[in-house]
């Protein structure tokens, strides 16, 4: 009998963060990952500052593994670093902002 036991610094991150470009007032989604479940201390980033679920930050998980955080109707102030941190996994990518030039 072969019992496999994870511990949490045998998890590794399988697809980490993609840099994303994005008009003002689009939506935007990142996912990450990980081996296996039961990672602790979950937590998402933008420049620096924790994320939480509300009506514009979307977080989710799937089967433990698949992390997702969607931004909706992002402004040019959401232009900068996103981060996902797992334990002691951490993935970021940029995210870039763009304003739409309105021709007169």
């Amino acid at each position: 009998l072969l019992l496999l036991c994870y511990t949490e610094e045998a998890a590794v991150i399988v697809s980490g963060l993609k840099n994303t470009d994005v008009f003002v007032g689009e939506s935007t989604t990142f996912t990450c990952e990980l081996s296996h479940p039961g990672v602790k201390n979950v937590q998402w980033w933008l420049d620096g500052s924790p994320l939480h679920n509300n009506f514009v930050t979307e977080i989710s998980e799937q089967d433990g593994m698949i992390h997702t955080l969607t931004l909706n109707d992002v402004a040019c102030h959401d232009s900068g670093t996103v981060t996902f941190r797992a334990g002691s996994l951490i993935s970021s990518a940029k995210l870039l902002v763009k304003g739409i030039l309105l021709s007169e």
